[in-house]
């Protein structure tokens, strides 16, 4: 059942959300194309600059993103009532950093609705796209549709949620095949972190706030996970958990093996919505449907939704 984006995005519900977009026509977003032999690797530089230049435009902030080479994954946290502390200045100072801006006179009856796109993922996505969409074409020499269709969103309902789904993002690379640990997963979150180049996502504790309310673990106890669930999904690797799990799952009551079947499987039990059964099941009552795929496999204890 086709549930309208408005609804799918509710920020009564969670301002987490975990989106996806995807290429058509066999079409590659970056890395080499078997087929052709070209090489599109240049392209990551493209849509990380663009996350990058985003997080100055919108009261949306970035958590957590992978690029492959026919889509990419990105996980938002919406701060809603930022934008509404802006001064109607400040809202056409940022909005005229991404779209033209008619003269000041004629702005005034624009501001509520730019600020309330300013806050808007679906906004947000449309301006990592659209642009991207166009550049490929005109390097590809070609017209017509560069998407999937329109992005696909997905709800995280609480921290253990958007812990599952900031891992699964990160790992990426891993899972594929395409790198083989975090240092060389290029253009990940995970790689801008151990570089030090995350300014522009969501810190952790122990990092600078940057005028962002911090997420609730510390960074090594977050890449320790990811390093550990990485070498455990890994291709071609013997599933062996004799190596000791990071402290940081203990605080989630999961043993590895269950842990690791989350993350390798997330995409596959996961569809509109991550989170405990009785946040899913508010989360299904929101949409107006009877079902919502994923919610047999809340296997973990949830933690407190850390709102940001």
């Amino acid at each position: 059942m086709t549930v309208a984006r408005a609804r799918q995005i509710s920020l009564d519900q969670t301002p987490y959300y975990h989106c996806v977009s995807r290429c058509v026509r066999r079409a590659f977003l970056c890395g080499k194309d078997r087929f052709t032999g070209r090489d599109f690797s240049h392209r990551r530089e493209w849509i990380e600059n663009r996350f990058i230049e985003l997080t100055t435009v919108f009261a949306i902030e970035l958590l957590a993103y992978a690029v492959m080479s026919n889509h990419f994954h990105v996980v938002l946290r919406v701060a809603e009532n930022r934008a509404s502390q802006w001064s109607d200045k400040e809202v056409i100072r940022r909005w005229g950093k991404i779209f033209q801006v008619p003269a000041e006179a004629d702005c005034s009856n624009l501001v509520s609705e730019w600020r309330a796109r300013l806050s808007s993922i679906s906004w947000y996505m449309r301006c990592v796209n659209e642009p991207l969409a166009r550049r490929a074409n005109r390097e590809d020499n070609c017209v017509g549709r560069f998407w999937q269709g329109r992005f696909k969103s997905q709800a995280l309902l609480d921290d253990l949620s958007l812990l599952k789904c900031m891992t699964y993002v990160d790992l990426n690379p891993i899972r594929s095949g395409s790198a083989t640990t975090l240092q060389n997963s290029l253009h990940t979150s995970a790689k801008a972190r151990i570089g030090g180049n995350a300014a522009h996502l969501v810190p952790f504790l122990d990092e600078p706030h940057r005028q962002t309310k911090p997420l609730w673990i510390r960074s090594q106890e977050y890449l320790n996970l990811v390093h550990w669930t990485g070498r455990m999904i890994r291709p071609r690797r013997s599933r062996s958990f004799s190596e000791k799990p990071p402290p940081l799952l203990k605080q989630v009551e999961g043993s590895g093996s269950s842990w690791v079947r989350e993350i390798r499987h997330y995409g596959k039990w996961y569809f509109r919505v991550v989170g405990p059964i009785s946040a899913v099941e508010r989360y299904r009552e929101h949409l107006g449907v009877r079902w919502l795929k994923g919610a047999g496999h809340a296997h973990l204890q949830p933690l407190a939704l850390n709102s940001g």
